[in-house]
């Protein structure tokens, strides 16, 4: 009986990793829930690469004036950093599918009528900022709408492969998505003296976005969430549920503060945000204009850093302990070798050229993505995780729109080859000064706490 059993265990093939890693991906497509969720989620993802190319070099094309980029930008990312938090509240009151469908309504309707106007020419500069001022706030409640969907959809025990599928995803879009965006303005542009240039190009493109909202809302209205305790279900704490929520956000905020390697980071973070993200959100559209004045140049050069970014994810998904001495020093390095191709990006004359250097920054920046959110996950308690990643999320969110206003400000009186060096030293000196000045050179991949 014993011999009978042994050789039927030794017939059966051993299930490794890999194997149940396959396994679980087959299972969750073979789940109709998460094809309706996925479907219309990665639809929604290209369309935003399409509005992310097409705003930029609609502002542009409207005012030749960066510092009017610059505060469009600002419109869209300060109010979704300053109501992200509510957006989460609101989540765990109500229900994610509830809220994402309500965002998906309202943005559509924004697209839409952005769309009609500049079809239309009749779109002026402070209907830009209204509508981007609506998308911004509407994005601070699909944000964590977002983010909560998947647990309630897939069981616990897929929801690493749903994550890493949904990341994958994410990323491809980010990549062909910019592309593909270029590519239509170019060919559907109008050069019409009564109208903006490419209008029916920048029509278009919005109007794509505007049908992926409403297919990813028929979608998402497909999609069954699994039971979960309210806050409607506890009406006795519904009238403290403010002051609550301040409190809780408070707790997090002294959490990371009194966790010293958290500190730095996030200080160190919140330098980076603003000498870089500014450069790069409005001077690559100024630079793409400056190579070709067309949209499709544009999009080739973010299309490169979406591409490097999925190279530099896959990397780290290969190499996951690829380390040089910690990470604290690995993120030193890698940010220092940024900073060295920031300072020629401005001296480019051809898209390949800023392609390539875009294309090695991306890969840098998507290895180190992955390994920070890593970090982050292991060294935070499970309690404090969701206002730990909050509060990184806000960095760039909050920080980075301060950077871009100023940045277009800056360029008025400044060339775009002096921006870029000077964001590079920028980085430079600052990783040096972390490496003398801050624990960031002893960041290790240990969490310190129990």
């Amino acid at each position: 009986m014993e011999a009978k059993q042994a050789a039927k265990q030794a017939a059966t093939p051993a299930t490794t990793p890999a194997t149940t890693q396959q396994d679980e991906r087959k299972a969750i497509f073979r789940d109709s829930n998460f094809r309706w969720l996925i479907g219309g989620g990665a639809m929604s993802m290209l369309g935003d690469q399409f509005t992310l190319i097409a705003l930029p070099w609609l502002v542009l094309k409207m005012s030749n004036d960066t510092l009017i980029l610059g505060i469009v930008l600002a419109l869209i990312s300060v109010p979704r950093a300053l109501f992200i938090l509510i957006g989460g509240a609101l989540v765990d009151r109500y229900s994610p599918k509830t809220v994402m469908l309500q965002t998906k309504y309202i943005n559509t309707a924004l697209l839409g009528i952005l769309s009609l106007l500049l079809f239309i020419g009749r779109l002026e500069l402070w209907m830009v900022y209204g509508l981007a001022l609506g998308l911004g706030i509407s994005t601070a409640f699909s944000i964590p709408s977002g983010t909560s969907m998947l647990p309630r959809v897939v069981p616990a025990a897929q929801l690493q492969s749903a994550n890493g599928v949904m990341l994958g995803l994410r990323q491809l879009t980010m990549f062909i998505g910019p592309v593909l965006a270029g590519l239509l303005i170019a060919l559907f542009g109008t050069a019409s003296q009564s109208m903006v240039s490419d209008a029916h190009g920048l029509a278009a493109a919005f109007l794509f976005d505007c049908f992926t909202y409403a297919f990813s809302a028929w979608t998402l209205s497909k999609v069954t969430m699994k039971a979960s305790p309210s806050a409607s279900q506890h009406p006795q704490q519904a009238g403290n549920g403010t002051k609550q929520l301040f409190q809780s956000v408070l707790t997090g905020l002294r959490y990371c503060w009194n966790e010293q390697q958290l500190r730095s980071c996030f200080i160190y973070w919140a330098a980076i945000a603003f000498f870089i993200m500014g450069p790069i959100q409005i001077a690559l559209p100024v630079m793409a204009s400056q190579l070709s004045n067309s949209a499709s140049t544009l999009g080739l050069l973010a299309g490169a850093h979406g591409a490097g970014t999925l190279l530099g994810m896959a990397l780290s998904g290969i190499r996951p302990g690829l380390r040089f001495g910690n990470l604290g020093r690995t993120i030193l390095l890698i940010d220092f070798i940024v900073g060295l191709l920031f300072i020629p990006m401005g001296l480019i004359h051809a898209s390949w050229q800023g392609a390539c250097i875009l294309l090695a920054v991306g890969t840098l920046g998507g290895f180190l993505h992955v390994a920070v959110f890593t970090w982050i996950q292991k060294q935070v308690p499970p309690q404090m995780i969701g206002r730990a990643m909050s509060m990184f999320m806000f960095i760039f969110m909050g920080i980075g729109p301060v950077s871009a206003a100023f940045t277009g400000w800056l360029m008025r009186s400044v060339t775009i080859p002096q921006l870029f060096m000077s964001s590079g030293i920028l980085l430079v000196v600052i990783v040096l000064l972390a490496l003398v000045i801050s624990p960031m050179a002893e960041v290790s991949d240990r969490p310190t706490s129990a």
